[in-house]
């Protein structure tokens, strides 16, 4: 039982994370040539007509952090509570473009994020209570400075790939799948310098 719920927190946490990463990198992509199930591709050039382009760019980079961190599991915690105001965020532009469908997509997604958070409770039970003593949240495996740092790496070459993605789409795809590779190698570096 305890391997299905991890299985299906880990397939919530996989699922937003590649929707939100996908969602702001295809934004940044040059000519918008990246994988991605939401969001306008255009959002940026659709805000530029109200001087808000700055602002599209910051969601998209949002997106992409958040969406990392969620699709290479290492930071579901803090992905699923950056989530919230990311939500919130897009549902304010869509009420405001008055686009038709998209609060219900986002109602989804803010229902996944939620049974995520929901996971995560005894973490939350020291916010609501200051009272509660740290041994109450759940024992989690432990990370190190050199999986944080080849995670960041990882992050890094996905930011590097927006900018190579207007020289050549083929380099800028191997950097992506590099930083993806590094990604999910900081559980094996957490591993080696743990043990």
């Amino acid at each position: 039982m305890k391997n299905w719920k991890t299985f299906f927190i880990q397939g919530i946490a996989v699922f937003l994370g590649f929707t939100f990463w996908g969602a702001g990198m295809v934004k940044l992509f040059s000519e918008h040539q990246f994988i991605g199930w939401i969001g306008p591709p255009w959002l940026v050039e659709e805000m530029a007509k109200y001087n808000l382009a700055f602002y599209a760019t910051f969601i998209a980079y949002s997106q992409i952090f958040i969406g990392f961190s969620l699709l290479t599991t290492r930071y579901k915690l803090l992905g699923s509570i950056m989530m919230i105001p990311m939500i919130v965020n897009i549902l304010m532009v869509t009420i405001s473009l008055e686009w038709q469908g998209t609060p219900f997509v986002l109602a989804f997604l803010l229902l996944l994020d939620l049974i995520l958070l929901w996971s995560y409770r005894d973490f939350f039970r020291p916010l609501l209570n200051e009272e509660i003593k740290v041994p109450s949240i759940k024992t989690r495996k432990p990370k190190t400075l050199n999986g944080h740092l080849v995670w960041l790496a990882g992050l890094g070459l996905q930011i590097l790939a927006v900018p190579v993605s207007f020289w050549n789409w083929y380099a800028a795809c191997t950097i992506v799948v590099a930083g993806l590779i590094l990604a999910f190698l900081s559980f094996k570096a957490d591993r080696i310098n743990a043990g």
